[in-house]
């Protein structure tokens, strides 16, 4: 029985992506790990609380140094087994790698969630939500200002219009929390217009429509220094790639032909760029999950961002790995997803052709 060529297709993907995925996923462990370095400033940190906390016990305080010193040593021998610490870290690694690859995130070090829990799961769907509103909302929005701003100056080339636009691209160059910075000091600070962080006020609202109302005031700083910094360049990218296709020969052909400039427009620019634009937007959308680090830290945006940082300044590898790992799997499944979508959206792609 002949294997159809997308399922051939599909089969080579998901093997290379399986791959690429341990690869990365084992690659994350050793270096959140530091090599193993990591595990021995926990153990000196154990040996030192067990220590301590023996020393202090008033139960043992007639024992000799002899004694205490062996039930220390007892102590922290019996700690380290239960944690799996008296195996040799490469052992461990791949074991963190079994347990990485199915979900098993196990518990921090030290960071916790607000209702305690020391789970690396519930620490991040905790932050997860927080991280979602904020920036998937601006890239969204983003997406949208550059596809349609695109298109429209690429409808406008050569005008006044469309000099000013790519005038302002360079705007870019500087990072959304730069502004963001500004933003605070004239809307916050000097106008007292706006918050000057946070995500809801302080005591929260009990009605939801002023909690919402209230999250959506904390927003809009945050989310207009993204857009002042991002929105031109996105606009300049489109418009080149919109350009681009609008020179080929079809769109040519199509226009001797005397078809309307709508139908050019959606059948023969828009239609073929849909795989590339699908594909930005998807990547975009869950590189969004994962927040960011400055700009979270600068409006206190207790999300995926922050968290990522107070985990790498902490040394708190299981929260670094659980991080990278849901990232790592949703990036894997957004691919896969893509493959098939191009089929539909491109009549031009053939899964066997691939």
């Amino acid at each position: 029985m002949r294997v159809p060529p997308y399922i051939k297709y599909l089969g080579k993907r998901f093997i290379m992506i399986g791959i690429t995925l341990i690869i990365a996923v084992y690659l994350t462990i050793l270096i959140a790990n530091m090599g193993g370095y990591v595990d021995e400033i926990i153990k000196s940190d154990l040996l030192f609380t067990i220590s301590t906390a023996i020393r202090q016990n008033p139960a043992y305080k007639g024992l000799p140094e002899e004694q205490i010193q062996k039930l220390i040593n007892a102590t922290y021998y019996n700690e380290l087994k239960r944690l799996g610490f008296d195996k040799p870290f490469i052992y461990r690694s791949f074991e963190y790698l079994r347990r990485a690859l199915t979900l098993d995130l196990g518990r921090s070090l030290y960071i916790t969630s607000n209702t305690g829990s020391r789970f690396v799961r519930t620490i991040i769907l905790e932050r997860l939500p927080v991280t979602v509103l904020l920036f998937t909302t601006t890239n969204v929005l983003l997406f949208f200002i550059g596809l349609f701003g695109g298109l429209y100056l690429s409808r406008k080339y050569g005008a006044t219009i469309d000099k000013i636009a790519v005038s302002l691209a360079p705007l870019s160059s500087i990072p959304g929390w730069f502004y963001g910075v500004f933003l605070i000091i004239i809307f916050a600070s000097y106008l007292h217009l706006l918050p000057y962080g946070g995500i809801v006020d302080a005591p929260p609202p009990e009605d939801p429509l002023s909690y919402a109302l209230s999250v959506l005031k904390h927003m809009i700083l945050p989310v207009t220094s993204w857009l002042i910094a991002y929105s031109a360049i996105g606009i300049y990218v489109r418009r080149t790639f919109f350009l681009m296709f609008s020179s080929e020969d079809y769109v040519e052909v199509a226009k001797a032909k005397g078809l309307p400039e709508k139908l050019i427009e959606r059948r023969y620019i828009l239609r073929p760029t849909l795989p590339p634009i699908i594909t930005d937007f998807s990547l975009t959308l869950i590189a969004s999950w994962m927040g960011a680090i400055v700009t979270e830290t600068i409006f206190n945006w207790s999300g995926i961002g922050l968290l990522f940082y107070d985990a790498a300044m902490r040394f708190d590898a299981p929260v670094v790995i659980g991080l990278v790992v849901i990232y790592a799997y949703l990036l894997a499944i957004t691919i896969i997803i893509l493959d098939i979508i191009y089929v539909i959206v491109d009549p031009r792609i053939r899964l066997g052709a691939m």
